[in-house]
């Protein structure tokens, strides 16, 4: 690199770090876990990085990061402020983007969150969806069974069966996916068909993990099927493990009629009580609560929706 280049890009770099102001250095720092790594994904430089935000503790006269050679991390207020502050940013592009409207504007990162299962029956199709309809955004689906932290995964949805109790994050129902008892006919017959609810009390259950074991079955007429009559010897928390099982005459699945359609239809399985139809999951998106809904996530919902709509049509 000649003389004259190397002038060029500093310059280069100390205008892009100028852009950047001290909140928004603090931002990148934390969320790219160190100043190099930030400094990389911007561009710039790590001390330059570092001088910001030493800018910014000497303003607030608190000091926002525990740093090493390897990671830098908030301290307790850190991690306040930077949850105070990504929710302010959020909020500014969410009503941004409010005024500007159209698709077409939809950039950027769209970090989604669900179960396996679901992730991959729904979320998949949406995200094939809104990549037609927005080709500059970029999602990242990740799948778990566990109920994620949605500010401190820099989540901007997360699809969960029912409303998280949190009283910081907004929960909009999505839709509702049905339900269905079912069973193998080598089950049947070897431990009989159950002709009335209370049957169920002397059959064996295959669930979705034991925690299904602590939930009542409830069927659309308003009648229950108390937990504590609900027996089993096996349990997964997937329902591709769960669906084998259930054919193999593991037992009875209360589970999604989606999963078992194809099943229902070819006699794999039978559906069981269809007099007395068990209630549906309840699905909803979540969301940190905000009064300006960001475009992105608005326009990957409403997909999701219209995914979960063909299941009652």
């Amino acid at each position: 690199m000649t003389k004259k280049d190397a002038i060029l890009h500093l310059s280069i770099v100390e205008n892009a770090i100028s852009m950047i102001s001290l909140e928004q250095a603090f931002l990148h720092v934390v969320e790219a876990g160190s100043f190099k790594k930030a400094a990389e994904l911007l561009g710039t430089d790590s001390s330059s990085l570092s001088r910001k935000v030493a800018a910014l503790e000497a303003r607030l006269q608190v000091k926002l990061l525990q740093r090493s050679t390897a990671r830098s991390v908030p301290t307790e207020m850190g991690q306040t402020y930077y949850k105070g502050l990504r929710k302010l940013i959020s909020e500014q592009s969410a009503l941004e983007e409010e005024i500007t409207g159209g698709s077409a504007s939809v950039r950027g990162r769209l970090r989604v969150s669900a179960t396996v299962d679901f992730g991959e029956r729904f979320l998949v199709p949406a995200i094939q969806q809104i990549q037609s309809q927005a080709p500059d955004l970029s999602v990242e689906l990740l799948l778990g069974s566990d109920v994620d932290n949605l500010l401190e995964k820099n989540l901007d949805v997360a699809f969960r069966f029912g409303p998280l109790a949190d009283s910081s994050l907004y929960a909009r129902q999505v839709g509702n996916i049905p339900r269905v008892l079912v069973a193998s006919p080598a089950y049947l017959e070897r431990m009989g068909t159950p002709r009335c609810i209370d049957d169920l009390k002397s059959h064996l259950f295959v669930l979705y993990s034991l925690s299904q074991a602590r939930v009542d079955i409830a069927f659309e007429d308003g009648r229950l099927f108390s937990h504590q009559g609900i027996h089993s010897n096996v349990a997964a928390n997937s329902l591709r493990a769960i669906r084998p099982l259930v054919i193999g005459g593991a037992g009875i699945h209360w589970g999604p009629r989606w999963l078992y359609q194809v099943d229902l239809d070819s006699g794999n399985v039978v559906e069981l009580l269809p007099e007395h139809p068990v209630v549906g999951f309840s699905i909803f998106a979540v969301y940190t609560a905000r009064d300006y809904l960001p475009q992105k996530t608005r326009l990957f919902i409403d997909c999701v929706v219209e995914q979960l709509s063909a299941l009652n049509d």
